[in-house]
This record gives C-alpha cells, sequence and structure tokens, in this order.
C-alpha cells in the first residue's frame, strides 16, 4: 500500500506543526523530522524548540536539527528518503538532498503558484491587497519554487486578515490539500504539470526595518502593512513622543473619525489598539488619555 512508504518531514513553525499533525492523523509513517535549531524566543529570549520538533518527540519521531543546510545529507544517509514533505522549512535544500529522495519532495507552498515565489507570500497577498490567494503542492526543485505543481487551491480574501489569521488558514487548506491528494502523489496517479514562469512574481525576505510606519505613505497602504506584520516584525511608529507598536488600525474617513487619527499622504489612518511603550496592550483611547499631555 502507498501508505506503507515512509515520509521524511521538513518544517519548524506552527504552519509546519498543522501539516505534521495532518501527515499523522491520515496514517503515514515519517522516518525522520528535519527541522531548525532551537533558538530564542518572546521578551524573555528563552531557547525554545521548534513547533515540529515538539509534535515529533510526542510521536517518538527521530528529529534533525542541522546548523547549516550542508550538513542534512549527512544526519539523512541512514534513513529511508525515497519521499519528502516541505511545509515552512526556513532553509533552502541543497541539491544534492533533493537527490537523495528518489520519489520526490512534496512542497506546500502558500500562494498560488507562479504567483508569490520566495519566503514571504502571505505578507505578500496582505500587502498588495489581493481579493485571492490559496496553496500550491509542489514537486521541490533547486530552483526557488519554481517546480512543477501537482494541485492547487483557492481561498477568497475579505481584506481584513492579518497575517497569523491567514497563515492558520493557510496551514489547515495546505493540510487538507496534502491529505487528499498525497497518496494519488506516491502512487503516480497524479502527475505535476510546470508552472508557467512568464507569470512568475517573487517576494522579498521581510525584515524587522520593514515594520516602520512612514505616514507619508497612502492610509490603505499602511492599513495592510499592520496587518501584514502583525506578530512580526510589528507595526511600529512614534506618536505624541512616544514609541509604539500598532496592532489594529483602519482608514478613516477624515481627521476627526475616531479617537486617535493619523494624517498620511494620502489619506487618514486611525489607530484602534496599539502596545504602549509600558509593553501594555491598549485601546487608542487609553493611550490618548495616557500619553497625549506627556
Amino acid at each position: 500500500m502507498t501508505k506503507s512508504k515512509r515520509l521524511v518531514f521538513f518544517g519548524t513553525d506552527d504552519f509546519s506543526a498543522a501539516v505534521l499533525e495532518e501527515i499523522l492523523v491520515s496514517g503515514w509513517a515519517v522516518s525522520a523530522v528535519v527541522t531548525k535549531p532551537d533558538s530564542p524566543a518572546g521578551r524573555g529570549q528563552k531557547i525554545v524548540p521548534p513547533a515540529v520538533k515538539q509534535i515529533a518527540l510526542e510521536h517518538k519521531i527521530k528529529v534533525l536539527q542541522p546548523d547549516k543546510s550542508s550538513d542534512i545529507a549527512a544526519g539523512l544517509k541512514d534513513i529511508d528518503t525515497e519521499w519528502g514533505v516541505l511545509a515552512a522549512y526556513g532553509k533552502i535544500i541543497p541539491p544534492a538532498v533533493l537527490d537523495m529522495f528518489s520519489g520526490g519532495i512534496v512542497n506546500i507552498h502558500p500562494s498560488l503558484l507562479p504567483k508569490y515565489r520566495g519566503p514571504a507570500p502571505i505578507e505578500s497577498a496582505i500587502l498588495n491587497g489581493d481579493d485571492k490567494t490559496g496553496v500550491s503542492l509542489m514537486k521541490l526543485t533547486a530552483g526557488m519554487d519554481e517546480g512543477p505543481v501537482y494541485a492547487e487551491k483557492g481561498l477568497p480574501l475579505s481584506g481584513i486578515e492579518t497575517r497569523p489569521e491567514l497563515y492558520e488558514r493557510l496551514a489547515d487548506m495546505g493540510s487538507e490539500l496534502l491529505s487528499k491528494n498525497l497518496e494519488a502523489i506516491i502512487g503516480g496517479a497524479l502527475q505535476p504539470v510546470e508552472q508557467d514562469s512568464t507569470a512568475a512574481t517573487y517576494t522579498k525576505l521581510i525584515k524587522k526595518a520593514d515594520g516602520e510606519l512612514d505616514f507619508g505613505q497612502p492610509a490603505e497602504v499602511l492599513q495592510r502593512q499592520v496587518r501584514a506584520y502583525a506578530g512580526w516584525p510589528r507595526s511600529r511608529a512614534e506618536v505624541f513622543g512616544q514609541k509604539i507598536i500598532v496592532t489594529k488600525a483602519h482608514v478613516a474617513n477624515n481627521s476627526i473619525d475616531g479617537t486617535l487619527v493619523i494624517k498620511c499622504q494620502p489619506g487618514y489612518l486611525e489607530i484602534e489598539e496599539l502596545i504602549a511603550p509600558s509593553g501594555k496592550k491598549m485601546a487608542a483611547a487609553e493611550f490618548v488619555r495616557g500619553y497625549s499631555k506627556t
């Protein structure tokens, strides 16, 4: 039976964890999980393991955490590497590792390829104000998200989604799409179709500096930025001489359409919720009361 095939899973974050859990629930055997090393997180910078590592350990699955991509092959040399699944691993898979998988590695990519190849497809869909996104099942190749596509599914966007919300929805959708098609992929009944590279677009790696709000930009652009960068790198600004993190905002009709409205170029942005210099999350009205006259 196809499900007797053992898989190697590559992934790191919560998106990956949802996919790994679906694979295990669906009855697939996983021989190893390849993930990033444990890293500091949160205000206390406590060292924590990746989400998929915790799941793997609960299921007594071998965990590999190579520091460098070039170290992956050595960790897999004694493991069955006919088929792999990758979801938000966060590192480039070297050609030498791809060559180890005779069947291939199926990559779950959170966009409708060839649109938004690269590291930030979810954020880019929000930043660009798209009315639709989705997930693709792709055969991993050496080129950046250039492999042929097995299947895809679209998701309409309302224009109010935040990055964490869209990550969760696409993780669930990607998990379901993989579960529905993986057996056919491994069994050979579903063959991938080459992408139209002439229609490809690419995303850039998001950096902390990208979170700075520039009120010289249109209000609509800044509203999207607040939603796209929720969680990380978060949207930062200076208001009343105070450095804040904006967690919720929307386009206002005019300068008095709200409690904390900022003039943009063009338009107005109402800040609804923020994290104050104290580190406390609060509504805009509370911030205005406490900081507008300091």
